[in-house]
């Protein structure tokens, strides 16, 4: 497990006092209701260039808040990357997204504003079906690999490696509801995060399913390493989750805005280290929002380890106490994903009714990691 390679240590942990932090400093965007352009007819296209004139309700609208309501074909992140890229100019001015419109400015957009087509291929790789049935089917998705095609370098990059390639290789049919580059995805693990994803082969039982998921009538447990001690057996996180304006990647419980995230947290065990103190916890969430369980374990200043988004160090270094010497480089450690697992799913079969209640076991990186903490990493008495 040791590593080589010293990393600077992780940001200091925070604690964070979630009825105050969730609604300081938050300014609301104006609801307004904007106009829809029709990029063929609202917009004037020569040498590439599109140019249209933003409507008046654009005033006091951010500037990429406005393109996203204008242009609803586009993502509002499709937008940011145009305009970081200096594809969009106001005014003959290259803007930052955050830009206030008055209404009545010059818009220009050069290029394609929508990314080529994305088309997933069947590819033969490996899966790990925990169950399946004619209806739908429980997959055991690993670390690293993408649910779905995401933003690469190439087309390439983007339409191969992930689970729907290894899906549409291993079954003749899945559903449509969830689009081209979706099919048969009623929800979604983090690209580090492993563990059970359900995944339906028919658009009915897709859409019975996605309901179970709204109504909360699907049960997810996840297995999670965070750092420090939890002080309570016990604890229920509910925080609203919303994206980060600042660091877009990133999801937050800073914002009033955001939407409503409950994870309940069960300590299963504390370990005491001489890399420190962890908590191996079981978390069950009732909603399902981006980065849920990572940026609620933030909240409570614990984030999981190897999550260095959410403030997790690269390196795991022993603890230094007063006076020894300091330990060699070959005694630090570190974890190339999160430890963030979807273990266990448990639902009535949308179809049948029967009762599904599947396990996904601990991936064997992860039990070597915990191994390695309670023997290698036992404090030395």
């Amino acid at each position: 497990m040791p590593s080589k390679n010293m990393l600077p240590k992780g940001p200091r942990r925070q604690s964070v006092r979630a009825e105050y932090r969730a609604t300081r400093g938050v300014e609301a965007e104006p609801e307004v209701a904007v106009p829809v352009l029709d990029l063929n007819e609202d917009t004037e296209l020569e040498d590439g260039v599109r140019t249209f004139v933003a409507d008046p309700t654009a005033a006091g609208l951010r500037l990429d808040a406005y393109l996203a309501q204008a242009i609803p074909e586009i993502s509002r992140a499709r937008v940011q990357m145009l305009i970081e890229a200096g594809q969009v100019r106001v005014d003959g001015a290259v803007p930052k997204a955050k830009h206030k419109l008055r209404g009545g400015e010059a818009i220009e957009i050069e290029g394609e504003p929508q990314p080529a087509p994305l088309h997933a291929t069947p590819e033969d790789i490996p899966l790990d079906i925990l169950y399946e049935d004619k209806h739908l089917a429980i997959v055991n998705k690993p670390a690293g690999m993408m649910v779905h095609a995401g933003a690469g370098n190439t087309d390439d990059a983007r339409n191969r490696g992930t689970l729907v390639n290894a899906l549409l290789h291993h079954m003749t049919k899945l559903s449509d509801v969830g689009g081209e580059l979706r099919p048969g995805f009623v929800h979604r693990l983090d690209k580090q995060t492993s563990g059970a994803i359900v995944v339906a082969k028919d658009d009915v039982t897709h859409r019975k399913l996605g309901e179970m998921f709204s109504t909360r009538r699907i049960a997810k447990t996840y297995i999670a390493l965070v750092h420090g001690t939890l002080a309570k057996d016990n604890a229920t996180v509910n925080l609203p989750v919303a994206r980060d304006l600042v660091r877009r990647t990133r999801m937050t419980t800073r914002r009033a805005d955001g939407r409503t995230a409950v994870s309940h947290v069960n300590v299963l065990e504390r370990l005491a280290t001489r890399f420190g103190a962890f908590t191996l916890v079981e978390v069950r969430i009732e909603t399902g929002r981006t980065h849920q369980i990572r940026v609620h374990m933030q909240s409570l200043g614990h984030p999981v380890v190897g999550d260095t988004l959410y403030g997790a160090p690269r390196v795991i270094a022993p603890t230094i106490r007063k006076g020894e010497k300091e330990r060699p480089i070959e005694e630090s450690a570190g974890l190339e994903r999160n430890f963030l697992h979807a273990a266990h799913l448990e639902f009535a079969h949308p179809q049948t009714g029967k009762v599904l209640a599947i396990d996904a076991p601990l991936p064997a990186e992860l039990e070597e990691f915990l191994k390695w903490l309670r023997t290698d990493g036992a404090p030395v008495e």
